[in-house]
């Protein structure tokens, strides 16, 4: 893994305008940055992030047959108690979900660290899937990069496979979220163009126009019953409102399922290390009141189970002059786990983290971010990547 410098391309804002990648600038930042890329061998590609990707989903569903049948852990990672039983019964019937994204601390230089699993509404979904594979081809065309360069990323075309299976038998499949939210429109179109070319027919709408009958199906503006509803709305705030209590029942397919409140949750860490000491692609993690996470010593990073975007992340160092890193947000009430410090990889004065995408059940390929702290925010930069060997 090296990161390398490469030639901007000079029409690259009217490539992404032109593609519907309208949040490639940020806050009056850049978000896609193609200054420099990152450069991978094949080998270190499927035996460093892919193959060590899937073996943490098979651990990740393990852990899942753990919980659920735990009442107390569901209690404990601030699952409400009033869906337990409609967890289990959705993990016991396998209930599909469609796609995720693990954090991954690798620099080249030993295994890759989980640093959470983003399995619930991760977003970088289009530049990771469709920008960073037009930046290949283009570059490729131009002759800034070997004709030979490949890329890990089938994240489209699994998509696309995988949606086919999903819908009811209307043919039609609802797409829901906080539409004011410009990077989760964009990522809600890109599933929505997925689906369409699954073959669906499809419909946007916003969270707050769903509505509910008296059979408990979700409904849409038009009255209609909903078949499968993708929301891109995190399931913990999802099963906290109004109409939450009628999750348990709907014959509506919500994606993701609810079993996903399992994984998509920081209590997943330390059961994965209970459940798999030692392994290699893992970090210890405790509970925070667990005693044994007084084995971390005095240097840890501190998670809220909720938290997203980096929200209320504590990097913990009692023993460093400067004191600790933290980044505000709203989470945090719920309770909190430790994990064993692993800074991300530094390439020159960028903090860098590795996402290794998961669609139905397999890994599809990698999306990098940068940022100039050591936490990844949702203002990191997304960089793009490639294969030589």
């Amino acid at each position: 893994m090296k990161r390398v410098v490469v030639n901007e391309r000079p029409d690259w804002q009217a490539d992404a305008e032109a593609c519907g990648f309208t949040i490639h600038s940020m806050y009056g930042e850049r978000y896609w940055d193609e200054r420099h890329a990152y450069l991978f061998t094949l080998d270190e590609i499927e035996t460093r992030l892919e193959d060590p990707s899937a073996t943490l989903l098979q651990m990740c569903y393990s852990a899942v047959d753990r919980i659920v049948a735990d009442p107390g852990l569901m209690s404990r990672m601030a699952i409400p108690p009033e869906y337990h039983d409609a967890i289990a019964r959705s993990w016991l019937n396998r209930e599909r979900d469609l796609y995720g994204r693990f954090d991954l601390a690798y620099g080249g230089d030993g295994p890759a660290k989980l640093l959470e699993f983003n399995a619930d509404t991760p977003t970088s979904l289009f530049e990771s899937a469709v920008f960073q594979w037009r930046w290949l081809e283009d570059m490729k065309g131009r002759g800034e990069i070997p004709r030979t360069a490949d890329q890990f990323n089938s994240i489209h075309e699994r998509l696309i496979d995988a949606l086919r299976f999903l819908t009811g038998p209307s043919g039609r499949m609802h797409f829901a979220g906080i539409l004011e939210s410009e990077e989760d429109l964009v990522t809600l179109n890109y599933l929505v163009d997925c689906a369409v070319q699954a073959g669906c027919e499809t419909t946007l709408l916003g969270m707050a126009d769903i509505g509910v009958d008296a059979k408990h199906w979700l409904t849409d503006l038009q009255d209609r019953r909903i078949d499968c509803l993708f929301k891109l709305y995190p399931l913990e705030d999802m099963v906290r409102e109004p109409f939450a209590r009628h999750l348990p029942a709907t014959p509506t397919r919500v994606i993701e399922p609810l079993w996903k409140l399992t994984l998509s949750n920081k209590g997943l860490l330390p059961v994965l290390w209970d459940m798999f000491p030692d392994h290699e692609n893992l970090l210890p993690a405790y509970f925070d009141d667990d005693p044994r996470a007084e084995s971390l010593g005095w240097t840890y990073v501190r998670k809220p189970l909720l938290s997203r975007e980096g929200a209320n992340v504590t990097l913990v160092n009692h023993q460093a002059d400067g004191g600790n890193y933290r980044v505000d947000g709203p989470y945090g009430a719920e309770g909190y786990v430790r994990q064993a410090m692993r800074l991300l990889p530094r390439f020159g004065d960028d903090w860098t983290v590795i996402g290794s995408w998961i669609v139905a059940g397999q890994p599809a390929g990698i999306g990098i971010r940068e940022d100039d702290t050591p936490v990844t925010r949702d203002t990191s930069r997304f960089v793009p990547h490639y294969i030589l060997d």
